[in-house]
């Protein structure tokens, strides 16, 4: 008999390992910053790049033969990728909650917005800014307000140690400074 038609446990070495719950994602929290950095480059796309990219595909399409044509190929491509980017930052600006961090100016308790500075176990200090998930830029020391270190601090305050799941176990972070941008006039 062919081992095709065998049962045999194809149990994954990982299928002991917890569910996580995915991360709640119904909202899309961003700051101003982030919305009008979005909303800037969902406007260059529309009014710079995609006309640019329809004349470059309209003069390839009248050289003739499609087919062999570079320019026509890589510019339908690229129109692609231009209207689901437009298609993408559309649907995230809708549905975007912009949020003032710094109503929390002066504040001790982390929400989003703030910029954290907190300790691990091995008493490194690590320094992250909590932000919406579009405009988060890691090598900033920024985070996603969803990620698990973010949902950890979160309503934190200066001085509380908070315990964070990670591979290994259980990591305890104590948070040391909570800083929100000054309110703006």
């Amino acid at each position: 008999m062919s081992k095709a038609f065998t049962r045999e446990s194809d149990q994954d070495e990982d299928g002991d390992l917890p569910v996580v719950a995915p991360a709640p994602t119904g909202k899309n929290y961003i700051t101003r910053v982030g919305y009008e950095r979005l909303r800037a480059e969902l406007f260059t796309l529309i009014d710079e790049e995609r006309p640019k990219m329809v004349e470059i595909v309209h003069w390839a399409a009248s050289n003739g033969d499609r087919s062999e044509n570079g320019d026509y190929l890589y510019g339908k491509k690229r129109l692609r990728e231009i209207d689901r980017r437009i298609r993408f930052l559309t649907q995230r600006l809708e549905i975007a909650e912009v949020v003032d961090a710094s109503v929390h100016h002066g504040g001790d308790q982390v929400f989003f917005g703030a910029t954290v500075t907190y300790a691990d176990g091995s008493g490194q200090d690590t320094t992250v800014t909590i932000l919406g998930i579009d405009e988060v830029e890691s090598a900033r020391g920024e985070i996603s307000w969803v990620s698990p270190v973010a949902r950890a601090l979160t309503k934190a305050r200066v001085g509380d140690v908070v315990r964070l799941a990670v591979p290994g176990g259980v990591q305890e972070l104590g948070v040391l400074a909570v800083q929100y941008p000054d309110p703006t006039p």
